[in-house]
C-alpha cells in the first residue's frame, strides 16, 4: 500500500490515518477504497457535514427543487453563489471523467462494506459561509466574488499530474501562502477553524483505529490540532449581524422621502423633478438587469415598475418580483435541473439553463435597483441644495 499522501498519529492507544485527497482525482478515490480496505478501521470521518452529505446521496432532490419557495425564502443568491463555486470543481472532475467527491463517495462505501462507523466530521457549510462573509468588508467581498466567477468562466485546465502535485505539503503550503496574501481574512474560517472542528470531530470518533478521508489542505493543520481540544459549539456559532444595514436600509428611504417632501412643500417643481429622476434611475436600471440576463419581456416591464417602490423599502427587492414573473413565464422543468450541475460551465450555460436565468434575472434586477437607488438618492440630494 501506497503511504504518500498518508500521515499517521498516534494519540495513547489509538491510531489515527490521514489521507489527504484532490477533490477530484482519480487516484485519490483509489487511494481512499485502499486505505480502508487495508486498515478494516472502527470509524471513518468524512470531510462532509450533513447538509453535503445528503446533496451526495440524494442528487435527484435537484429535480424536486420548488424555484418559487426558493425565491419567497430570499434564498436565490445562495444557490447562485453555490452553484457559481461548485462549477469549477465539476468542470475539472468532468475533464478527468469522474464525479466530484468521488474520494467522498468512495469513503462512505468503503465505510459501510467494512462495517466501520461513518463520521460526517465538518462543519455546517452554511456556518462556514456565514463566519468568512461576516469576516470580510465590503472590498473583500466583491474582490471574493470577482474572483469566484472568474473561476467558473476560466478556460484553464490541468492535467493530471498537476492534479495530484497538489496533494504534496510542499506545494500546497505554497498555495495557502498566496490564498492567505490575496485574502488573510479567509484562511481563518475556511482553513484555520475547520481544521481545529474536523480534528476534533475526528478525535472524538470511536474506536481505536480511525481513518478520515480529507482535502490535502487541512491534513498540515489537523496534525496539530488533533492535539488540543476544541470547543465545538463555539466553531458553529453564526456570528450575529450587525444591526447597521438595517438601520442604514431603513434610514436612507425616509431620508429619500423626507426631501423630496419638504421640495414639494417648497418647491413643487423641483419636487417633481426629484420624483421623476428617482423613478428613472430605479426602473432603468433595474429593466436594464433584469434584460442583461436575458429576462422576459414581462420580468423587464415588471422590474421597471416596482424598482420605485421596492426601494423605498429594505424588506423586498425588486428582484423578487421579475423572478417570480419570469420563473412564471418561463418555468424550469426536469431537464433544466438534471443539466444543471453542467450548464453552470459556461457563460452561454448560466444564461441558457432556465434555473439559472431565473436566479440571473433576480440577481442583476437587484444589482440594477441597488445602482439606480444610489444614483437616484443622490441627484434628489443633488436637486434639493439646489433649491434650497
Amino acid at each position: 500500500m501506497q503511504e504518500e499522501n498518508i500521515t499517521r498519529l498516534q494519540l495513547g492507544e489509538r491510531e489515527i490515518i490521514l489521507i489527504g485527497t484532490a477533490h477530484v482525482s482519480r487516484q485519490s478515490a483509489e487511494q481512499v477504497k485502499e486505505v480502508i480496505e487495508a486498515e478494516q478501521p472502527d470509524s471513518v470521518c468524512i470531510e462532509l457535514d450533513a447538509q453535503r452529505y445528503q446533496s451526495i446521496m440524494e442528487k435527484s432532490k435537484w429535480k424536486e427543487m420548488d424555484i418559487f419557495k426558493l425565491i419567497k425564502e430570499k434564498k436565490a443568491s445562495l444557490l447562485l453563489m453555490n452553484l457559481a463555486i461548485s462549477s469549477f470543481q465539476n468542470r475539472l472532475a468532468d475533464q478527468f471523467d469522474i464525479k466530484p467527491g468521488q474520494e467522498m463517495i468512495q469513503g462512505i462505501e468503503s465505510a459501510k462494506e467494512a462495517g466501520a462507523e461513518l463520521v460526517l466530521a465538518d462543519r455546517n457549510i452554511q456556518t462556514t459561509f456565514s463566519r468568512i462573509w461576516g469576516n470580510l468588508g465590503l472590498m473583500g467581498k466583491a474582490q471574493l466574488l470577482t474572483s469566484v466567477f472568474y473561476s467558473i468562466f476560466s478556460k484553464e485546465t490541468v492535467t493530471e499530474e498537476e492534479l495530484e502535485k497538489m496533494k504534496s505539503k510542499d506545494t500546497l503550503n505554497a498555495v495557502l501562502n498566496d490564498f492567505t496574501e490575496s485574502f488573510p481574512r479567509l484562511k481563518k474560517p475556511l482553513i484555520d477553524e475547520r481544521d481545529q472542528y474536523l480534528s476534533q470531530k475526528i478525535k472524538e470518533a470511536p474506536g481505536n483505529k480511525v481513518v478520515a478521508v480529507l482535502g490535502a489542505a487541512h491534513v498540515p493543520g489537523i496534525t496539530e490540532e488533533i492535539h488540543r481540544n476544541h470547543d465545538l459549539e463555539a466553531l458553529s456559532e453564526v456570528p450575529p449581524k450587525s444591526p447597521w444595514p438595517k438601520i442604514i436600509g431603513w434610514a436612507i428611504p425616509l431620508l429619500i422621502l423626507g426631501i423630496i417632501a419638504y421640495t414639494f412643500i417648497n418647491n413643487p417643481s423641483a419636487g417633481w423633478d426629484q420624483t421623476f429622476s428617482w423613478i428613472i434611475w430605479n426602473s432603468g436600471l433595474s429593466a436594464v438587469g433584469a434584460a442583461l440576463a436575458f429576462g422576459h419581456p414581462l420580468a423587464i416591464i415588471t422590474a421597471f415598475v416596482v424598482a420605485p417602490f421596492t426601494s423605498l423599502n429594505p424588506l423586498i427587492a425588486a428582484g423578487w418580483f421579475s423572478g417570480l414573473v419570469q420563473a412564471w413565464i418561463r418555468r424550469p422543468n426536469v431537464g433544466d435541473f438534471e443539466t444543471l450541475s453542467k450548464d453552470v460551465f459556461t457563460v452561454k450555460g448560466f444564461w441558457d439553463n432556465k434555473v439559472t436565468r431565473v436566479l440571473l434575472v433576480i440577481v442583476l434586477t437587484n444589482i440594477g435597483s441597488s445602482i439606480g437607488t444610489l444614483i437616484g438618492g443622490a441627484d434628489v440630494v443633488r436637486t434639493f441644495f439646489q433649491n434650497l
